[in-house]
């Protein structure tokens, strides 16, 4: 694949419809999924003085969800989507914390 042909790919897939899904409706109330979309791309050519010639490039397209709108009666509302990894993150470091603290206790007593 060409560079160019790389780019348009990688436009085409990032776009709103990466981000807000299809709205979902039950019973009154509207459902609107929302993510996080990150892109990157790169890509180049270049040639030898014995006219040997090249390109290559590639490109990466990151999704994380990140809730939903709940759209009903009583409003517009968003609700996050509870991200478990960065909970256990956060639970190591505070137990690391609590037993680097409790070791210096000891020393220091």
């Amino acid at each position: 694949m060409d560079v160019a042909r790389m780019l348009e790919v990688a436009r085409d897939q990032m776009t709103v419809g990466r981000v807000f899904g299809d709205p979902i409706e039950k019973d009154g109330v509207t459902l609107v999924p929302v993510a996080m979309v990150m892109g990157g791309v790169g890509g180049g050519e270049g040639s030898s003085e014995q006219n040997d010639q090249g390109e290559g490039g590639g490109y990466a397209i990151v999704a994380r969800p990140l809730g939903v709108y709940v759209i009903g009666v009583d409003g517009v509302r968003f609700k996050p989507v509870i991200n478990a990894d960065r909970l256990l993150g956060s639970a190591a470091v505070l137990a690391a914390g609590v037993l680097v603290a409790r070791a210096l206790g000891r020393r220091g007593g």
